[in-house]
């Protein structure tokens, strides 16, 4: 028996420099040391194009280095219709981002990927991750925290159905959301 299709998660942001690489690099470290790696495929995208190819921002690097995270690999690419089918949830950083995605959007599924990352943190008094491009390094090791408690909250929704095989895998909600029948 071969191993199911990884569950597929990208995190979304402005240029996919800063905040949306953090996200990735946090869920990927929480796959790995649960053992789900091969289980859980996290990326990252922008809805911009001002940086595609590049690097993750110097100040990103640097905080997920400081937390010790690797997000050396990552280069920046902007999320596009194909990415859509291309993933199983769709993770906005913020309220703008979301009403972005949920607009390019071409059927109910589509829209029905499309979540907040901060809905997955009980404790969360917006439901934005603040942009820290134009602020210095206390603010990026702020984002990443929020993130990093954020993400804790998805993966914690998310592994017991990656544990299960692929077959049943029911659509992961939001916590405010019911489970349907």
């Amino acid at each position: 028996m071969t191993d199911p299709d990884p569950f597929r998660v990208i995190f979304v942001c402005t240029g996919n420099i800063c905040r949306s690489p953090m996200a990735e690099v946090v869920l990927r470290a929480l796959a790995v040391q649960r053992g789900l790696a091969s289980r859980v495929l996290s990326r990252s995208a922008g809805t911009g194009d001002w940086h595609l190819g590049e690097r993750a921002d110097e100040r990103t690097l640097d905080c997920l280095t400081r937390r010790g995270y690797d997000g050396s690999a990552h280069r920046a690419r902007q999320f596009s219709a194909a990415s859509f089918a291309e993933n199983d949830l769709i993770v906005a950083l913020d309220r703008t981002h979301e009403r972005i995605l949920k607009a390019w959007a071409r059927s109910d599924d589509d829209k029905g990927k499309v979540t907040l990352l901060r809905a997955f943190d009980p404790h969360a008094s917006s439901m934005d991750v603040p942009d820290p491009y134009y602020a210095g390094p206390p603010m990026f090791d702020s984002v990443l925290a929020m993130i990093e408690t954020a993400t804790r909250g998805l993966f914690s929704q998310l592994e017991p159905a990656v544990r299960a095989p692929r077959t049943t895998l029911r659509a992961l909600r939001r916590p405010d959301q019911e489970d349907l029948p």
